[in-house]
């Protein structure tokens, strides 16, 4: 909040369409609650169907009053693809299949491509050690990592 950290152990991820879609997300919790909720309507809407109910979302966030005022980056992802998503009506695939959004974010992009590159290591412990990384050099980043696979 602000400058301080309320809750180490806080939670920036949620499962959605019975575990098969994973969404992160930077910025306001109220903002990113409300962003769940509508893009889970979209999954629904659009039968699962991960880029249709990101470009939906995104083009309703964009135009709507309402949603125009929402202060959060998303990140959604199914076993297949990944997207990031902005206020803005951007829907951006990762070129190198990384993404990471909130202030450590470059940190960990960038950690995390370096060892796509370099090491052996899976993606669940790429994920972890590229967080450890940014969470070392940006006081915002919290270091209580769980990672979350998909099927």
């Amino acid at each position: 909040m602000g400058t301080t950290v309320v809750k180490h152990g806080a939670s920036k991820l949620r499962r959605l369409l019975d575990g098969k879609v994973l969404a992160g997300f930077a910025g306001s919790t109220a903002d990113a609650v409300a962003l769940f909720t509508r893009f889970e309507r979209k999954l629904e809407e659009f039968h699962g169907q991960l880029e249709r109910a990101a470009v939906e979302l995104a083009t309703d966030w964009r135009m709507e009053k309402t949603l125009r005022q929402l202060e959060a980056l998303l990140v959604v992802a199914d076993a297949k693809t990944s997207f990031l998503l902005s206020g803005t009506g951007d829907v951006i695939a990762p070129d190198e299949g990384v993404l990471a959004v909130g202030s450590g974010g470059p940190y960990a992009a960038a950690a995390a491509r370096a060892l796509l590159l370099h090491s052996a290591l899976d993606a669940p412990t790429i994920v972890k050690e590229a967080l450890v990384i940014a969470a070392s050099i940006d006081v915002y980043t919290n270091d209580t990592i769980r990672v979350e696979t998909l099927p």
